[in-house]
């Protein structure tokens, strides 16, 4: 055990705080894109703040689309756009680009999913207080909604975790990387069982402290 880590320790802790860099980066930067995706995904449905039949349809077609690419495709098909965002499509900032994409329009979908859980009844109140569109998204929609919101972000995390492991073999960097340079590549077995169960406590980690600060969030419970 000493002389595994003495050889490999070091290069799996950077691989690991590789991944972890790339995932959070990602889930922040997916985020900034669904969240508005999702608010307007819902207020622009039938019935709703702002019915827009043509903007949610093409909304949903973006999103239905984005969901149903694999990633490994997605990953190679916008290596361009990585270069020209990020400088590179190789490492940790280059699988950036492609996490961020892959990630958004699940994200879109769960913020409208949660958002939906709202009850009509509480906006109806808000607007008949004289509230604004902005008011209702922002205190009303967003605020009853954060519960169900912030469930779902292990969620995403752990998904992400998965698509970096994938990159790996399209020289992502991180623990995906390591297992097929070492694990299949070199046939090192132990190598490969370490990163496997690296992840396994990552994900651990990330889906109890989620179910913790859900909990703290939802006043309901």
């Amino acid at each position: 055990m000493h002389e595994f880590l003495a050889n490999y320790g070091q290069l799996l802790l950077d691989g690991t705080i590789a991944t972890l860099i790339m995932v959070f980066v990602s889930t922040f930067c997916a985020y900034l894109l669904g969240i508005p995706v999702g608010v307007l995904l819902v207020i622009t449905s039938s019935g709703s703040l702002r019915p827009n039949r043509t903007l949610n349809a093409i909304l949903g077609w973006i999103v239905n689309v984005g969901r149903s690419m694999p990633f490994v495709i997605l990953m190679v098909a916008v290596i361009p756009f990585s270069r020209f965002v990020m400088g590179t499509s190789l490492g940790t900032k280059g699988i950036i680009v492609p996490l961020t994409i892959a990630a958004f329009p699940f994200i879109a979908r769960m913020i409208e999913n949660s958002l939906k859980e709202v009850s009509s009844g509480v906006l109806e109140a808000a607007q008949s207080c004289g509230a604004s569109t902005f008011q209702v998204i922002w205190k009303v929609l967003l605020r009853e909604g954060l519960p169900s919101i912030a469930r779902n972000v292990p969620v995403v995390i752990i998904t992400l975790i998965g698509y970096s492991a994938i990159g790996g073999a399209l020289g992502a960097g991180g623990l995906g990387d390591i297992a097929v340079r070492y694990g299949y590549m070199r046939y090192e077995t132990n190598v490969m069982i370490a990163t496997i169960v690296i992840l396994i406590v990552l994900i651990q980690i990330i889906q109890s402290v989620g179910d913790f600060l859900a909990r703290k969030i939802d006043k309901r419970a």
